[in-house]
């Protein structure tokens, strides 16, 4: 069976950056980060780390080679993100614009809901951490406040106000 269907490794359920899979990004684009998403990714390379060497001590060999080499595996993949990762701190950002790094309140039929605008490997978009190459982070791009811009979805096409743009500290 490939390696790519057997299960993803015991860490820790919030250790959910990059979860054991690779994520795409275009050919030639950059892998932008935040200085936040680059001390999740460093952290969880260190817990790969302790876990790799409490592996070692698997009294299986069998089981002990196939939990080392998931962890090789991902070691390896966090290990070339952060290579390759361009850090853009959200407070030198402007705060006219929405841009990488920032936090953006949006109305939508008098609901509000906000979004983060992060790198690849640190979005979580269950709690408003969407990566800039999504859809949303898409139509928000280089709007202002006041600005309404439309999200192309499979539900249909939705139209939302921009209310507030914020830049944090990464």
């Amino acid at each position: 069976m490939s390696k790519a269907f057997t299960r993803e490794s015991d860490a820790d359920p919030e250790d959910n950056v990059l979860a054991g899979r690779e994520l795409p990004l275009p050919p030639g684009s950059k892998n932008y980060m935040t200085p936040a998403g680059v001390r999740q990714l460093l952290g969880r390379l260190a817990r790969l780390g302790e876990m790799r060497a409490e592996a070692t001590h698997i009294a299986g060999a069998a089981e002990r080679r196939r939990k080392l080499d998931e962890i090789d595996r991902e070691i390896r993949l966090l290990s070339d993100r952060l290579k390759i990762a361009e850090v853009v701190d959200p407070a030198a950002q402007s705060g006219d614009h929405v841009r990488f790094g920032a936090t953006v309140t949006v109305s939508e039929n008098e609901t509000q809901h906000r979004y983060c605008i992060v790198g690849v490997d640190e979005a979580e978009p269950a709690r408003g951490k969407v990566s800039w190459l999504s859809p949303i982070a898409k139509a928000l791009l280089n709007a202002r406040v006041g600005d309404v811009v439309t999200l192309h979805s499979p539900r249909g096409d939705r139209e939302l106000e921009v209310v507030r743009i914020t830049y944090e500290p990464g």
